[in-house]
């Protein structure tokens, strides 16, 4: 573009360092954020989103980071999505403080978290063992005048299993549906493997008949589980339902 006299604007170089980051090559894309700047152009939200995520995805956090602290052009500040890139990363690294202080920090701004932001936190809460205040955040959402969707329901399912509270996952299996928030398959086979790591054959059986009239299947995760289970104990049932669900996986293949 330079050689033909054509200066690129403002969304032709969001379109290559959004091609930079997919390619992850991340040193690229940053060299051409800065050169907006060089040639007078602003970086805008779109911008830096972009970077935020492409930085995320080849795990510099800090370099993440530093170009969120960075976000402060004419007309340009953060939005849901900025934090929600930003408090995703960092808790899949592990900083589940920095994403919480994100959180607090949104809340500030008079920023509302929505759903998404919430899912984040309770999942990444869940997986780092603190089931209660993964509970507290769940319920704060009725307060802030929201329904707990799909994700989040799954979310709170999957710590409690882990936990080994098998009776309360079942039982807000239930409270979702009666919530009028139906279980899709990601939450059948997280409940399902739950019960099959706790060697409850029955219980599984009885939840895998049910995804299964959903019109669910089990998930690969699930189908291993179930035939590692099935090499010590030989369960008819499951038996036949781990046939007729990769028989419906292939169906869906083809």
């Amino acid at each position: 573009m330079h050689a033909q006299g054509c200066m690129p604007n403002g969304l032709s170089y969001n379109i290559l360092i959004n091609g930079s980051c997919k390619a992850l090559r991340i040193d690229e894309a940053k060299q051409l954020f800065d050169e907006m700047s060089f040639r007078g152009l602003i970086p805008n939200t779109a911008s830096y989103n972009t970077l935020i995520s492409g930085l995320f995805q080849v795990g510099r956090v800090f370099g993440s980071k530093r170009a969120f602290q960075g976000y402060a052009c004419p007309g340009c500040s953060p939005i849901l999505v900025t934090y929600s890139i930003l408090v995703d990363g960092i808790s899949k690294q592990g900083y589940l403080d920095q994403a919480l202080e994100l959180f607090r920090e949104m809340q500030n701004r008079y920023l509302n978290p929505d759903l998404v932001i919430y899912n984040i936190l309770i999942d990444a809460m869940c997986k780092s063992g603190k089931l209660e205040d993964a509970r507290e955040l769940f319920l704060k959402l009725y307060v802030k005048g929201l329904l707990p969707d799909v994700r989040n329901w799954t979310s709170i399912i999957s710590g409690l299993c882990r936990e080994g509270l098998l009776d309360e996952a079942y039982k807000a299996l239930r409270q979702m549906e009666r919530d009028g928030c139906p279980p899709d398959d990601c939450s059948y086979n997280v409940i399902v493997r739950g019960f099959l790591r706790n060697n409850s054959a029955s219980r599984a059986e009885q939840l895998f008949q049910k995804m299964f009239d959903r019109g669910f299947s089990a998930d690969a995760q699930t189908r291993t589980l179930v035939a590692e289970l099935l090499s010590k104990d030989d369960n008819l049932g499951l038996k036949r339902l781990l046939g007729e669900s990769e028989c419906c996986q292939g169906e869906k293949v083809m």
